[in-house]
C-alpha cells in the first residue's frame, strides 16, 4: 500500500508541475501585463532605446517620473524584467504560502477574492454530488435488479430524458415552477446560516444534479448487470444469502468503479463549469469572477484561479486513485 501512494503521490507532483507551468507560462507568453499595470504609455515610449541612450526619455507619466521609469518600476514589482521559469519558480512560493498577489484591477488581494468567492462554488458541488449520488445509487441497483422489465425501460427513458435537457434549460424551469411560481425556495442565493444557504443552494444543486445522476445512474445499472453474472454472486445465491445482502455487500462494491471516475471528473469540472447555473441563480462563484477577470484581461487573478481549478481537479483525481486501492486491491500493484 505504500509503494501504491508513493507512486501516486509522484504522479500528482508531477502533474501538477505540469498544469501549473503549462498555465503560467502561456499566459505570460501570450501577452504582458504591463499595459493594464501603467496603462497605455507603455506603447508610447521605447523605453529599450532609452536605456541604451538611443533616444532622450522626454515623457512624463507626472509625480517627477517619466514614462520609462514607471514601466521599469512595475517590471521589478512584479518580476516581469526576468525570465519566465524564474518568475514561476517566485510564483510558486508565494502560492504555497497563500500569497497569490494583488488584482491588476482596484488592487485587491486575489487570496482575498477567492476566499470569498470559492466556499460558494465548493458548496454548490457539493450538494450537487449529493443529490447526484443520492439519487443515482438506490436508481440503478433497482434498475439493475429488474434489468429489462417495465420499471427499468421507464427508467431508461427518463434518463435519457434527463440527460438531452441542458443545465440551463432545467434551471431555468426549475426556477420559475419552484421560486416564482410556488415560491417555494429563494430566486438568488444569499449568505446566512446553514439551513437559509442550504434552502438557497437547492434548486441549483438539483440543476446540476439531475443530469449527473442520470449518467451515474446509467454507468452504475451496467456494471452490475455484469458483476451479477459473476461467479462469486452465484455463489452467494447458492448459500442462500438475502438478495438485498448480495446486492449491497457484494455486488454494489465492485460495480462503483465507473461511478467513481465519472465522479471525479465532474467534480473537478464543475468547480469551473458552473458559471451559467451560478449566473442564474445569482451566486457569485468562482466560475464568475474568472469570467469578469478574463473579460479585463486581469492576468494574475486569471492565472490564479485557472492554477486554482487545475489543482482541485488533478487533487480530486489523485482522492480517486486512492480511493481505487482500496475497493479492490488488485489495483493497488499495478
Amino acid at each position: 500500500m505504500r509503494n501504491f501512494i508513493f507512486k501516486r503521490v509522484l504522479q500528482l507532483v508531477l502533474v501538477l508541475f505540469a498544469v501549473t507551468f503549462s498555465t503560467f507560462a502561456s499566459l505570460n507568453w501570450i501577452g504582458s501585463p504591463l499595459e493594464n499595470i501603467v496603462g497605455p504609455i507603455i506603447g508610447g515610449t521605447d523605453c529599450g532605446a532609452v536605456e541604451r541612450g538611443e533616444l532622450p526619455d522626454t515623457s512624463s507619466a507626472g509625480g517627477g517620473k517619466t514614462d520609462c521609469e514607471l514601466v521599469r518600476e512595475a517590471e521589478e514589482e512584479f518580476n516581469l524584467d526576468r525570465p519566465v521559469p524564474i518568475r514561476y519558480g517566485i510564483w510558486v512560493g508565494e502560492m504555497a504560502r497563500g500569497d497569490f498577489g494583488n488584482s491588476l484591477i482596484g488592487g485587491t488581494e486575489i487570496s482575498e477574492l477567492v476566499s470569498q468567492r470559492l466556499p460558494r462554488t465548493l458548496k454548490l458541488v457539493v450538494y450537487a454530488q449529493i443529490v447526484a449520488l443520492g439519487l443515482a445509487i438506490p436508481w440503478g441497483v433497482s434498475t439493475a435488479r429488474r434489468a429489462n422489465r417495465g420499471f427499468d425501460r421507464v427508467s431508461t427513458i427518463g434518463s435519457f430524458g434527463l440527460l438531452s435537457i441542458p443545465n440551463f434549460a432545467l434551471g431555468i424551469v426549475l426556477l420559475y415552477a419552484f421560486s416564482f411560481r410556488w415560491n417555494l425556495f429563494p430566486s438568488t442565493f444569499t449568505e446566512g446560516s446553514i439551513p437559509t444557504q442550504i434552502k438557497a443552494l437547492t434548486l441549483p444543486a438539483f440543476t446540476l444534479g439531475l443530469g449527473l445522476a442520470a449518467t451515474y445512474q446509467r454507468l452504475l445499472r451496467t456494471d452490475l448487470i455484469t458483476t451479477l453474472q459473476d461467479d462469486f454472486v452465484h455463489m452467494a445465491r447458492a448459500k442462500g444469502m438475502p438478495p438485498r445482502h448480495i446486492m449491497y455487500r457484494h455486488a454494489l462494491r465492485p460495480s462503483l468503479f465507473s461511478v467513481i471516475t465519472v465522479f471525479g471528473v465532474n467534480t473537478g469540472a464543475l468547480i469551473g463549469g458552473s458559471l451559467v447555473i451560478e449566473q442564474i441563480f445569482g451566486i457569485q462563484g468562482i466560475g464568475a469572477l474568472l469570467v469578469t477577470s478574463v473579460l479585463r484581461q486581469d492576468q494574475p487573478t486569471v492565472v490564479a484561479l485557472i492554477s486554482i481549478v487545475a489543482v482541485g481537479f488533478v487533487v480530486i483525481n489523485f482522492l480517486v486513485d486512492l480511493l481505487y486501492g482500496w475497493l479492490d486491491p488488485r489495483v493497488r500493484a499495478t
